[in-house]
């Protein structure tokens, strides 16, 4: 009954099952149940049991779910697959066992956290084995559908390699750059900008749980690790003889951006971003919101930046390339201070 837990739980109460919940923590099901995710009543033969705990308690925790629960369909939610999946796969029971990996989550944790929205439209990985029989893929498929997810099908070996790339490097990445704050001189922080706050967002996540992450996934976390070393020892060499040398860098880091997927999946749009100084009261925001809609411009995406000593917020909203002058005079003419 943590956050990713809690909120399976909100989702699926929400869309009218039945949930029951189990906790080591009996005041994480109190809150849990609390918040609307479901009841703490014991079930006999539940047709489904999601195991959302960390990585390493997933493998005891899924053995007690299929020997309690004989008719059930076991999942998890561990952003690992490998290693766990090895152990699971000899279990007398593990055709009934595929794996999962919701790509959701917050900076807080726990089920105060919890959110019934937190997995809409985002990537569920689902890692069946060589084992799983297929009504337990269909309904771990089904589950990821219920509470708003996208499914992705996938072996354990590729999810590892993955979730390093795309999770795991990011997170160390933004904790590295983060602990460099702790030196800073008086007043530079002052400085701070959004690129700053972009970069360091994840890095206050639960430490606890990290650890868990990194070293269940330690060989592939360490690949990427080694090849960033590569980079940086060249950045660091080009910044001594040649700064130009940068170049390549630069340019390979731009490249890689255009790769991540866009809104709905689509290639990366060429976006322009437009500039809106909005004061800090109720109902400025949607105002704006509403003059943009108004404009016929669509909002690919949108971003809020706080402008120091000064109760006045940046918003910065990216359009489509050709769009952000048609917008900028749309809103300057409403009376807004826009800029591109």
């Amino acid at each position: 009954c943590g956050l990713i837990g809690t909120s399976v739980g909100l989702a699926l109460t929400e869309t009218g099952h039945e949930v029951h919940l189990q906790d080591h923590f009996p005041a994480n099901v109190e809150l849990a149940v609390s918040r609307g995710a479901g009841s703490a009543e014991s079930v006999d033969e539940p047709v489904l049991v999601v195991v959302a705990v960390p990585p390493a308690a997933v493998v005891e925790t899924v053995r007690g779910a299929l020997d309690t629960y004989p008719m059930a369909v076991v999942t998890d939610v561990a952003s690992v697959k490998a290693s766990l999946t090895a152990e699971i796969e000899s279990l007398p029971d593990a055709r009934r066992f595929v794996g999962g990996h919701p790509m959701a989550g917050r900076e807080r944790s726990g089920p105060m956290a919890a959110s019934a929205r937190l997995f809409e439209g985002r990537p569920w990985a689902v890692v069946p084995h060589a084992s799983s029989e297929q009504s337990a893929v269909d309904e771990v498929t089904a589950l990821v559908g219920k509470v708003g997810a996208v499914p992705s099908m996938m072996n354990a070996a590729t999810h590892d390699s993955a979730v390093a790339l795309v999770s795991h490097l990011p997170h160390l990445a933004s904790v590295l750059v983060a602990g460099l704050l702790n030196e800073a001189a008086p007043g530079a922080l002052e400085l701070a900008g959004p690129g700053l706050r972009d970069v360091t967002r994840i890095a206050g996540s639960e430490t606890g749980l990290w650890l868990d992450i990194l070293g269940s996934n330690a060989a592939e976390v360490r690949r990427l690790l080694e090849l960033l070393r590569g980079s940086v020892d060249e950045a660091i060499v080009a910044l001594k003889e040649d700064p130009m040398r940068l170049g390549a860098l630069l340019d390979a880091g731009r490249e890689g951006t255009r790769s991540i997927p866009g809104k709905h999946g689509e290639k990366v749009a060429d976006l322009v971003t437009v500039f809106v100084s909005v004061p800090d009261q109720p109902g400025e925001l949607s105002r704006l919101m509403a003059h943009t809609g108004e404009s016929g411009v669509n909002i690919e995406d949108i971003r809020i930046d706080h402008e120091l000593g000064r109760p006045v917020g940046q918003v910065e909203i990216a359009v489509v390339t050709g769009r952000a002058d048609m917008l900028v005079t749309a809103l300057t003419g409403r009376g807004w201070s826009a800029y591109r």
